[in-house]
């Protein structure tokens, strides 16, 4: 029996018919819960259905999307109506949604907007302890897989911005049940080593269930925990986590992180450069005003010197002295006039002078100048002063 042998293309048509066809699939009414979203530049909008055992692509064309009166969210609950066909270019079988009518939100959803209330009111996503990231690391620790885009675009980013720091990888899972105690334990290892001066814990994008592991208490206790400052850089732009609200800084891919971790080096150039400046500014200023206030206390030294004041002892004893010699002169000047006047007076009054001109002094024997006749008795001794000598003689009264 031969088989034809169909193309690739074919078959996908093939199937593509059949379902177009099938009235069922051709009028769907689905419900589940929204993943994975995203809003198109074009206007399409693509994301899961999910519940819990399955998941189907969708996708809502602009058309139908501009007639939405709200806008669709990770984890909401909603009935779609649409058709159910495959897309031949890929092979995928989606869901391609006419109409979209809200039911509610996803039990995941409801989780983590519970355990993002119940931590904000316990202050973990308080900015009083978020912890500031260092300007110029040197080492950076990163928690993620190994094998996952995100740590090739953390080491591209960072080489490309600077060759001076270096990268830490601690091998995490980061999807799958329980995945988060091992991210813990890579904050842990970083904090006990503490050999790192910054950490990036992250992954690429995913559903809200990929990513769930960054939403759990413990790993955001530990986050905030950390002595090192960590940046949570999970999933895409459109992505939160817990992990956002409770670490140091959140970014918003992996490359964004290493970009918000890793200076440029050409600008650390450029500002030790510039501090270089400063620094030589700074310097040279505090070198002239050190200068100035030597000359300044160098002056005020010499005013104040002991060899100054000496030398203007020197000026002043010679100033005394002439004051001192000009008064002495001055005082013997008086005196001798004085004198001269005293002489000039004595020997005026000198009874010598008197003796010459044929006067005589007499003196009894007690030396008593005899003034009058009444002091003169008979036979008293007596002394007669003249002008060339003495004479001793007696009174002899005449008779």
């Amino acid at each position: 029996m031969n088989i034809k042998t169909l193309t690739v293309s074919e078959v996908t048509n093939y199937i593509k018919r059949m379902l177009d066809n099938d009235f069922i699939l051709s009028n769907l009414s689905v419900k589940g819960e929204i993943s994975n979203l995203k809003y198109h530049s074009s206007g399409h909008i693509y994301f899961t259905l999910k519940d819990s055992n399955g998941r189907i692509n969708c996708v809502m064309f602009k058309g139908n999307a501009v007639l939405l009166d709200f806008s669709l969210e990770e984890g909401m609950e909603v009935v779609i109506k649409g058709r159910a066909s495959i897309y031949p270019a890929t092979g995928s079988f989606q869901l391609y949604c006419d109409e979209i009518r809200k039911e509610g939100l996803g039990d995941l959803f409801i989780k983590f907007e519970k355990l993002k209330e119940k931590l904000s009111r316990e202050g973990y996503f308080d900015e009083t302890y978020k912890k500031k990231l260092p300007k110029y690391p040197q080492r950076i620790g990163v928690v993620t897989s190994p094998t996952g885009a995100a740590i090739r675009d953390i080491i591209n980013v960072s080489t490309r911005r600077s060759s001076l720091v270096d990268i830490v990888l601690y091998p995490a899972k980061v999807q799958g049940a329980g995945a988060y105690k091992d991210i813990i334990s890579g904050i842990s290892y970083f904090n006990k080593k503490k050999s790192v001066d910054v950490m990036i814990v992250g992954r690429g994008g995913g559903s809200i269930e990929e990513l769930w592991n960054f939403n759990e208490e413990e790993l955001a206790k530990a986050i905030f925990n950390s002595k090192i400052p960590i940046i949570s850089a999970v999933g895409h732009e459109i992505d939160f986590t817990i992990c956002d609200f409770v670490a140091d800084v959140r970014a918003a891919t992996p490359s964004q992180g290493a970009e918000i971790a890793v200076p440029i080096s050409d600008n650390i150039k450029d500002r030790i450069v510039e501090i270089s400046k400063n620094l030589d500014r700074h310097i040279g200023d505090k070198l002239s005003a050190c200068r100035n206030n030597l000359s300044g206390a160098q002056r005020i030294l010499n005013v104040h010197s002991p060899i100054t004041k000496i030398s203007n002892s020197y000026l002043e004893v010679d100033r005394l002295q002439d004051r001192l010699n000009f008064v002495i002169r001055t005082k013997i000047k008086g005196e001798k006039n004085k004198v001269e006047n005293l002489n000039n007076l004595l020997f005026a009054h000198n009874p010598i002078k008197v003796i010459s001109k044929g006067y005589a002094i007499i003196k009894d024997d007690e030396n008593n100048i005899i003034t009058s006749k009444e002091q003169l008795n008979e036979n008293k001794n007596i002394e007669v002063i003249l002008k060339d000598g003495n004479i001793e003689g007696k009174f002899i009264p005449s008779k």
